[in-house]
């Protein structure tokens, strides 16, 4: 590793042992990135000072001259009044703004560590990201700051932005000249990232200022291939990384622009989208089937990419979507411990049903759960490296995540003799009933191709006779009839009758987490909360 320019060392020092890293590869040249890096300076560089980066809703655009002057601003006072040093951990909490943006890039280009939250977020969640990551420094919109004082966090020192009090972050003198970038290592931590979190306490996956460049470098080079025109938009927040690569990383790193939504559930995606001319969208697969029926009211013509990841992309909703729009989503796996998407697909290389094949610079593999690789057409675990790699925070689970010198992501999938890779499963939503291995998503897909569903989700519940039997979670559209034997009988027309679910439940939504992944935990015990 390089010589830290962290003068508080605490997130190297609790870096997995070098022994339980996953191997990690730089084999394209864009890849070989400089000792010496700072990923917010780089961001920062190039766009010439009058190209718009960040719309809001409201229609007000800051250019690249006005965010460059405002990260600076706030770079000073972050490393002057507040008396954050290199190193410091700085959370980050509020709904997806311009000013939560800069303030991102603020924490990273004073050579802090950057914690973005999720505004969503309650007290003790909030608390015990605190507690793992020892944050002492936190920047919070004034809308968002009720359940983070809640909190009660020791020592945590809170600045608010967007009030009127003359404390407030935006209303303090600072120097009005340009803030010259720490000069990190290229493997000093930028950020953490906390796991989601379905269940168990969540897992901070720290990545360095090469990592943030490199997802923009594979991924968004490669695949994505942005312009210099675009204007991206979607739903993800900030908090999570779907959405820090899609909003912000991607387009800076392109020298576009991005629209920044406060709110963005699929009716409002499709006004904003019209009415600001969005080129890129980045959301998730039931957002794209729900905007579906209200497509012909907006004028979609200036979409030209649409990207999909979070969790599994049906094949029907990728036909219904292509069908109605001319457009084909650009389906992707990633993880928060890698940061963003590493296998995709895009435009006639794209196989709907399939998720894709590895991104240029990384690797994938599927293997069984001794490591060795499993030939193609068997389902075994998905195994990936590239240019970033998980490095939890002091957590054990390191181990379970790299194994062998691989990210061994959790999903169960297929490598075809082509190369492509299906996803299956996530590897513990296999569903075995009476000898049979059944994918929930599968029978996912074939509900989905019932016109009157909207969402539905399948698990496995605990069955004295078969071991596990199908239970099937389904959202219809409102007014349609909730005929649980006619949607039985349109599955076994669609699949195998041993896959068809034995129970039917409809529900009028589906449980999901504040980054929108499916709470399955909460499907299986279902019926135990009744």
């Amino acid at each position: 590793m390089n010589v830290s320019a962290h003068v508080d060392t605490f997130a190297r020092d609790h870096l997995p042992p070098p022994d339980q890293w996953p191997e990690l590869r730089f084999d394209l040249p864009e890849l070989r990135y400089p000792d010496r890096l700072n990923c917010a300076a780089e961001l920062l560089t190039g766009p010439p000072d009058d190209a718009p980066v960040f719309h809001t809703p409201a229609g007000d655009t800051w250019t690249y001259a006005t965010l460059r002057a405002r990260v600076d601003r706030l770079a000073h006072l972050l490393s002057g009044d507040l008396g954050v040093v290199p190193g410091n951990r700085v959370l980050l909490r509020g709904p997806t703004t311009p000013w939560l943006a800069a303030c991102w890039l603020a924490v990273l280009k004073a050579g802090a560590v950057a914690v973005t939250v999720l505004a969503q977020q309650r007290p003790h969640e909030l608390a015990t990201m605190c507690e793992i990551a020892r944050i002492e420094h936190a920047l919070c919109d004034i809308r968002a700051v009720d359940d983070l004082a809640k909190a009660e966090i020791p020592g945590l020192r809170i600045t608010t932005y967007g009030g009127d009090a003359p404390d407030d972050l935006l209303n303090r003198e600072a120097p009005g000249t340009p803030y010259p970038a720490v000069e990190t290592a290229a493997d000093d931590v930028a950020l953490i990232a906390f796991t989601s979190g379905t269940t168990g306490r969540p897992k901070g996956c720290m990545h360095f200022h090469r990592d943030v460049l490199a997802i923009a470098d594979t991924f968004s080079k490669h695949v994505l291939k942005p312009h210099g025109d675009d204007v991206f938009a979607g739903s993800p927040p900030l908090g999570f990384t779907f959405g820090l690569g899609g909003l912000v990383i991607f387009p800076m790193r392109a020298g576009a622009s991005s629209l920044l939504l406060e709110q963005a559930h699929p009716k409002q995606l499709l006004p904003a989208i019209a009415e600001h001319r969005v080129s890129v969208l980045f959301t998730a697969p039931t957002a794209y089937r729900a905007m579906l029926d209200e497509l012909d009211a907006y004028d979609l013509s200036s979409l030209r990419r649409c990207v999909s990841a979070g969790e599994n992309l049906p094949a029907a909703t990728w036909r219904a979507w292509r069908e109605r729009t001319g457009l084909r989503i650009v389906n992707g796996i990633g993880a928060t411990e890698l940061l963003h998407i590493f296998v995709s697909a895009a435009d006639e290389h794209i196989r709907p049903g399939t998720t894709g094949v590895p991104v240029p610079g990384w690797h994938a593999r599927v293997v069984d759960e001794t490591g060795h690789e499993q030939p193609d057409g068997e389902p075994g675990l998905l195994a990936v490296r590239g240019p970033v790699g998980c490095r939890y925070l002091a957590d054990p689970r390191q181990r379970d995540y790299v194994r062998d010198g691989w990210n061994i992501t959790g999903d169960t999938y297929i490598r075809e003799n082509d190369g492509y890779f299906r996803y299956v499963a996530r590897a513990d939503d296999m569903i075995i009933s009476a000898g049979y291995n059944i994918a929930g998503p599968e029978v996912e897909d074939a509900l989905l191709r019932h016109p009157d569903v909207v969402e539905a989700a399948v698990v496995g519940r605990a069955d004295e006779a078969r071991g596990q039997v199908v239970v099937a979670f389904t959202v219809l559209k409102e007014g349609a009839g909730r005929d649980a034997e006619a949607l039985r009988a349109f599955v076994k027309a669609e699949l195998a009758p041993y896959k068809c679910p034995r129970e039917i439940v409809f529900l009028d939504a589906l449980p999901r987490t504040a980054t929108g992944k499916l709470q399955r935990f909460r499907l299986r015990t279902h019926g135990d909360q009744q």
